[in-house]
Formats: structure tokens, C-alpha cells, sequence
């Protein structure tokens, strides 16, 4: 998992905030990028790692599915196998 955040992550995350968020936290990518950070998200490059990500932190993964998980309103699927998780 990295906190690199480029341009194609920035962008769905302006895009889709409003997915976690009720209201829009950021206009530009700068200030997605600044939001992030402050955030600590993560991008994982996989849904395994997305998974992987919330048995660590404790999440009750056992039960659920893959895809369950990856619809939660934390995780941001990025288009390209990767995933921005952002811990709202």
C-alpha cells in the first residue's frame, strides 16, 4: 500500500467523494491531495490488499465478501485494479 496519490486517484476521488462524504471536502485536485494526506489514506493496488487492509485494522472481514467490502463507502475503486481507501 503506498500514499502516493496521482493524478487518475485525485480524480476519482473528486469525482465520487460525495460517496463517503455528504458534502464535497475538496474542489481541485490540490486540495483532494491535501485531504488525503491530512486523512492518511491509502491506495491498495489490489482488492486483496483492500481486504487484507481491513483484517488488520480489525474489521470483521469473516462472512462477508470481496465484493461487499469493496462497495463500502470507504473504498474508491479507481478503474485500473487499484483502490483509494479513505477513512472517513
Amino acid at each position: 500500500m503506498t500514499t502516493e496519490f496521482d493524478a487518475r486517484i485525485l480524480q476519482v476521488f473528486l469525482e465520487k467523494q460525495e460517496q463517503l462524504f455528504q458534502e464535497r471536502v475538496a474542489e481541485t485536485p490540490e486540495e483532494a491531495e491535501a485531504f488525503l494526506e491530512e486523512c492518511m489514506a491509502l491506495v491498495a493496488d489490489s482488492a486483496q490488499e483492500v481486504l487484507e487492509y481491513f483484517e488488520e485494522e480489525g474489521v470483521d472481514t469473516e462472512g462477508a465478501d470481496a465484493e461487499g467490502i469493496l462497495d463500502a463507502s470507504e473504498v474508491f475503486e479507481i478503474g485500473d485494479g487499484r483502490y483509494l481507501i479513505v477513512e472517513g
